[in-house]
């Protein structure tokens, strides 16, 4: 039960249309529930107003789907599994009907795309092709959590006339999450351009001397444009869960 499911059921025992006991009897649900190699949060989306989100890397198939059948069994309508082994997602597809699998961004959702209720548009820039995977966990992340996305890729310095063909995008953002690997200089730029929060995200594309991204990461820790954050390397989906909880203010 997420937030706005919990505001319907308060509305419901106001109007008389569902009683107290029955109302009751939903909110004494358990908590988490022990499966022995996992306890899945049922009540994530009550606190936080985001449901819990399954981390498929390190789970074996069979793991990953008795966890997100026991998340839509306590009536969470959409999971989302990141990090997603292309075994698990064959497994899935054989037994969820909605299940959809993204092989390029590794990510999986059972279940259907919410309303789009965000605020404003979440933006998302990358600076190159490479850069996509990392893009798509972030924009997918983003659109389970029902936002708006508007994706911009491959606008990266190295050719910045690619970016300011998009100036329109940039000022018209709630968000934007700027996603670059090599030297990470993109979150400096759309900083320096942009009138709302920026979240970079570092990746691994570079060669050697980028060390796996931390060259990227320390860029971007030590931009000059006020108002850029930083989340960790190739991490989309952090990205793209703060960018909700932004668009949702």
């Amino acid at each position: 039960m997420d937030k706005k499911e919990m505001q319907k059921l308060l509305q419901q025992v106001a109007d008389g249309t569902t009683s107290v006991d029955d109302a009751l009897l939903k909110i004494k649900e358990a908590p988490y529930e022990d499966m022995g190699f996992a306890k899945p949060d049922f009540h994530r989306g009550l606190r936080q107003g985001a449901a819990e989100v399954i981390y498929g890397a390190g789970k074996t198939p069979e793991q990953v789907l008795e966890i997100t059948n026991k998340l839509r069994s306590h009536g969470q309508k959409t999971v989302l599994i990141t990090r997603m082994k292309e075994e698990a997602a064959q497994l899935l597809q054989q037994n969820i009907d909605d299940f959809t699998y993204d092989d390029y961004s590794h990510i999986g959702i059972a279940g259907p795309l919410p309303e789009k209720d965000g605020k404003g548009k979440i933006v998302i820039a990358t600076g190159g092709t490479s850069d996509i995977p990392v893009a798509e966990e972030a924009a997918k992340t983003a659109e389970v959590y029902g936002n708006e996305v508007v994706r911009l890729y491959d606008v990266g310095v190295a050719g910045i006339h690619r970016l300011f063909a998009h100036m329109d995008e940039i000022m018209s953002a709630k968000v934007i999450i700027a996603i670059a690997g090599m030297e990470g200089a993109l979150a400096s730029v759309i900083g320096g351009l942009a009138d709302c929060p920026v979240i970079a995200v570092p990746t691994s594309v570079g060669y050697g001397a980028s060390f796996g991204g931390i060259s990227a990461l320390l860029s971007m820790l030590n931009s000059c444009a006020s108002g850029v954050s930083v989340v960790n390397i190739d991490n989309g989906f952090g990205a793209g869960y703060l960018a909700s909880m932004i668009n949702h203010q």
